[in-house]
């Protein structure tokens, strides 16, 4: 087994630490006892929302900790949520993150796209598309299976090999509460990725996330301070770095409206994102919402770029979720419907 211990971090959200949720935290721990992992909350991991909203700097120590703590194999994220940004000077103002940070696994999605651009800023590989509370957490008897098959990979290989599409999707819970334990989500056939343009084969380095996420670097809809904070610690990699690379981009639990979509995709069009990298790969939406509005939004607004956009991976806010590993060379092939990594 690659992963002995798991820390889990509080990086955005505070919410593994309300009391409504603790029957769906003890239900997580179990599960990762099951496997034979031991487990840690790291000091502030479960201080609650409002503590953690408040205190940046608390979570930011918690990231650092996770990384000097040798007895940690893997850092797993407890959920997104919307201001990691805000962890930012606590990380980069005087080294703090780059003179802990050490090679080992990082899982988070959501607004962790952030983190995950942090870690990649000081050469770090990560992986995308899991957390502990949407995904270890399920409610239902198991783990849903496609995504527990890949979580069991990262544990015990320490890597993904390569992504297939599940065979189904899930619609989402509304219902979280105790009366929700053991019951499964209702799912529907799913029909593996969908080639929208280009070619069908293509290789790169994956790199990217949530959109909206990324989007509030571009724009302070969100947060007055976001765009300039990110600029001070040149957290976007420049379009240089983006060259030959494949970029992730999925959609959140928000639904985006088609006319923000757009509106999104045209800030990275016009930051130049398109122009350098081989590929697009899609993350399905969450149940299945404007699947069809998206896709013609896509093809109109990147029509003229030379590059391949792949539709409907199972990856991000729509479960089931696979797990994406950015900085190991990928290949992509649409008519085996299949994505490898190199080992």
């Amino acid at each position: 087994m690659k992963v002995k211990k798991i820390g889990i971090v509080s990086l955005s959200s505070g919410i593994l630490g309300e009391d409504f949720i603790q029957h769906e935290v003890k239900l997580g721990k179990e599960r990762l006892e099951k496997m034979g992992l031991d487990i840690v909350f790291l000091p502030h991991a479960l201080k609650g929302m409002d503590y953690l909203k408040n205190h940046p700097e608390a979570r930011a120590q918690d990231l650092i900790e996770a990384f000097q703590d040798d007895s940690i194999d893997m850092v797993l994220c407890a959920i997104g949520g919307e201001d990691t940004y805000r962890l930012l000077p606590y990380l980069f103002e005087k080294d703090q993150l780059k003179e802990a940070v050490q090679e080992k696994i990082f899982l988070g999605f959501s607004d962790t796209t952030i983190n995950h651009l942090m870690l990649h800023k000081l050469g770090l590989k990560t992986f995308y598309g899991q957390a502990f509370l949407p995904d270890i957490c399920e409610l239902a008897q198991d783990m849903l299976p496609y995504t527990e098959s890949y979580f069991k990979e990262l544990i015990e290989t320490g890597t993904i090999k390569e992504i297939r599409p599940s065979k189904l999707w899930y619609r989402e819970r509304q219902d979280f509460s105790e009366k929700s334990l053991g019951q499964a989500m209702e799912s529907y056939p799913d029909t593996g990725f969908e080639l929208l343009k280009g070619p069908g084969e293509f290789k790169g380095k994956i790199l990217g996330g949530c959109i909206e996420s990324i989007y509030t670097l571009f724009d302070n809809s969100r947060f007055e301070d976001t765009v300039d904070l990110c600029e001070k610690y040149q957290l976007f990699p420049k379009l240089e770095d983006w060259r030959g690379k494949i970029l992730l981009l999925e959609t959140s639990e928000e639904k985006s409206q088609p006319a923000l979509y757009r509106k999104m995709v045209r800030a990275l069009k016009d930051y130049g994102l398109f122009d350098q990298v081989q590929g697009v790969l899609l993350g399905k939406a969450q149940d299945k919402v404007y699947y069809e509005d998206y896709k013609k939004i896509l093809l109109e607004e990147l029509q003229d770029k030379d590059l391949s956009l792949v539709y409907n991976i199972n990856v991000g806010h729509a479960t089931p979720r696979c797990i994406v590993p950015f900085g190991l060379e990928a290949e992509v092939n649409i008519k085996d419907q299949v994505i490898r990594f190199e080992s």
